[in-house]
């Protein structure tokens, strides 16, 4: 089994696909919409094909912040989306000088051999990034 993608609301679709596909580096995947529903989706791929769904549903609300790790573990349900990176100091430093939310720095994960690092995408949702560390 493989994971294909997460899907993620967003108060506004093409603001948050044009942040997922440029500093994050995904690229534009399938665009749709649900007239009757009020809904739109675009997906935001990675290089293996999965990514995350951007849904746009008109009249949606705020849910809790997840602000951080902690917050995000205090609230039952999905807390975060993780994407590998190649260079975790680079991509941490392009995303928040691209509009994240700086969460926490780039440091040593509780996984041996990996470092990690969290953001907030432009509308509060967080990310987790990680790079394997080759000894």
């Amino acid at each position: 089994m493989k994971l294909h993608h997460t899907g993620i609301s967003v108060p506004d679709l093409d603001r948050a696909l044009a942040w997922y596909c440029g500093p994050l580096g995904l690229r534009p995947g399938f665009r749709f919409e649900i007239a009757p529903a009020g809904l739109r989706g675009a997906f935001a791929l990675g290089p293996d094909g999965s990514g995350v769904e951007l849904l746009e549903q008109s009249g949606a609300a705020p849910g809790p912040r997840r602000a951080d790790p902690p917050a995000a573990n205090a609230v039952h349900g999905v807390n975060h989306v993780c994407f590998q990176v190649e260079d975790l100091d680079t991509t941490y430093q392009r995303l928040v000088s691209a509009g994240a939310g700086a969460v926490w720095g780039p440091r040593d994960s509780p996984e041996p051999g990996v470092r990690m690092a969290y953001v907030t995408d432009p509308d509060g949702n967080l990310i987790e990034l990680v790079e394997p560390v080759t000894p």
